[in-house]
């Protein structure tokens, strides 16, 4: 599971990205433990022969490192921004983003006024989940020597050898598919960086998406969701209906499967990102 793409430093990361195509810019973020091959496993292939598809590892997950502190969502979605503005595009991307990357694509949008043209969400998390309670979450962002400690001698352990069954449950009802490790890059979740990551992104989310809801009334770009109906990772009855009932002429769509589109449903995924930058990037 080697770099795929090149490097670009921005102001709290060293990003590693995969660039391909011509066209209008997509810019693609992924989600919790995961990293840009879940976009080149199918979706970016399809997308590619008209759009400038750019794939991104978000800090801390893949191949892209923090310079600094590991950041939470809103963190991420500023690097992003500066990522975006970096890559000086010809004009603002279509930006999309699957599940925690879905909050920091729209934390990007709501805390980054004219960095995207518009948002593609895939199964995105849009509200605060609740699970973490805020003295364990302060614990776990304010102690990164004991968090390099646990995702050393236990988390990556525990994620290397419960891989089959917490993707499994990722994916369900759909199969994990054989290659998911290396083509998908699955296997790279498992690393002390991507734990740790994971940790850090966790705890951050219910302060982070309070604020990011906050600001769902103000925007003003196209917002569109697409989850699976079997979805057992998000409900979308909660963070789908909620967030367009919040987002000016936000749209939510349903389609067959469970959370890993990108993945498991590819070319639903793909059409459904072509159709959103064919309304907003035409």
């Amino acid at each position: 599971m080697p770099a795929d793409g090149r490097f670009i430093d921005v102001a709290g990361a060293r990003i590693h990205y995969v660039d391909r195509g011509a066209g209008p810019p997509i810019v693609l973020i992924h989600g919790l433990g995961a990293q840009l091959r879940n976009f080149s496993y199918g979706v970016a292939d399809a997308l590619a022969d008209t759009y400038r598809v750019i794939l991104v590892d978000r800090p801390g997950s893949g191949y892209s490192v923090p310079t600094g502190e590991q950041s939470g969502i809103l963190g991420q979605s500023a690097i992003i921004a500066r990522l975006i503005d970096k890559l000086a595009l010809d004009r603002p991307p279509l930006l999309v983003g699957h599940s925690l990357g879905g909050a920091v694509a729209l934390g990007v949008a709501t805390h980054h006024p004219g960095a995207v043209a518009g948002l593609a969400l895939l199964a995105p998390m849009t509200q605060p989940p609740g699970s973490i309670p805020a003295s364990v979450a302060n614990a776990i962002e304010s102690n990164p020597g004991a968090r390099a400690i646990f995702a050393n001698l236990l988390g990556t352990p525990i994620s290397r050898a419960a891989y089959g069954m917490r993707w499994g449950k990722i994916f369900a009802p759909d199969a994990v598919p054989a290659d998911f490790a290396t083509r998908g890059g699955g296997g790279l979740g498992g690393r002390p960086v991507s734990v740790n990551a994971a940790l850090v992104e966790l705890a951050s989310a219910e302060i982070d998406l309070n604020a990011i809801v906050r600001r769902y009334a103000e925007l003003s770009i196209p917002v569109a969701l697409l989850y699976g109906r079997d979805d057992r990772v998000l409900a979308p009855a909660i963070d789908g209906e909620r967030a367009v009932a919040a987002i000016p002429g936000a749209t939510l769509e349903m389609t067959d499967g469970g959370h890993m589109l990108p993945v498991g449903h590819p070319q639903a995924s793909a059409a459904f990102v072509r159709n959103c930058a064919e309304r907003i990037l035409q």
